[in-house]
């Protein structure tokens, strides 16, 4: 997916001009050190799900939709360190961030039992409308950040959302299902036959927007269908 030029190049211009600092705690970051400084990265509030087929984001699915397995790489608190690192990655068009945090989330999952026979990664897809107004869909920036590190297929576009939703954010999750149960379509189911896919997205919350992306892979033959995402509130 290529990024709005003209938002890669104001980012990339204010570089020259900003220092750079910590998505996680607004220091300057020393030489060495991506998006997160070595504070941020120690003290990241990481779930251990991984393993654990009771974890809380797998409960969230319990009876509504089929999936092998679920997780979540870190925990979510409205004034912490992970709101303010994808209030980032999402309003402040920081890429490389969502690349850092994506290469992390893989690193955290790649060697765990229940995840190791994924074999293709797909991003949850923003509106075309909104992926323009952004410049970019943060769910694709983690798949690539989680490339980076785990090298399986990315089936990228594969899941499209052709109806543009309201923001979930103050819904329900009766409301925030009845907001997306018709939003996403799947063009073409051919390419994930008899595979094990890993649905990524942000953060789940009541999980009903990745529920919808669960029941329209449903019907391809054969499929395993997991969800993993940055964060879990």
């Amino acid at each position: 997916m290529k990024t709005n030029p003209i938002i890669r190049s104001l980012v990339e211009l204010g570089g020259l001009f900003l220092p750079r600092v910590c998505g996680g705690c607004d220091r300057g970051l020393r030489q060495f050190e991506e998006s997160l400084c070595s504070h941020c990265v120690a003290d990241l509030p990481r779930t251990r799900f991984h393993d654990d087929p009771r974890n809380r984001v797998e409960e969230l699915f319990r009876g509504k939709a089929q999936l092998a397995s679920a997780s979540a790489f870190l925990h979510f608190s409205r004034t912490g360190m992970v709101q303010r690192m994808l209030h980032r990655i999402k309003y402040h068009h920081d890429q490389q961030l969502a690349l850092e945090l994506g290469r992390r989330m893989a690193e955290d999952i790649k060697e765990s039992p229940r995840f190791s026979s994924v074999d293709v990664l797909l991003p949850v897809p923003l509106h075309p409308r909104k992926e323009r107004m952004r410049g970019y869909n943060q769910s694709q920036l983690l798949v690539d950040g989680m490339r980076q590190a785990w090298p399986v297929d990315d089936l990228g576009r594969g899941l499209v959302r052709v109806v543009r939703t309201p923001s979930q954010t103050k819904r329900n999750r009766l409301d925030r299902w009845q907001n997306v149960k018709e939003a996403f379509h799947l063009p073409d189911a051919a390419p994930l036959k008899d595979r094990h896919v890993l649905i990524v997205d942000d953060v789940v919350t009541t999980g009903a927007t990745l529920e919808g992306c669960v029941l329209v892979l449903r019907e391809v033959p054969g499929i395993r269908v997991s969800v993993y995402t940055a964060a879990c509130a």
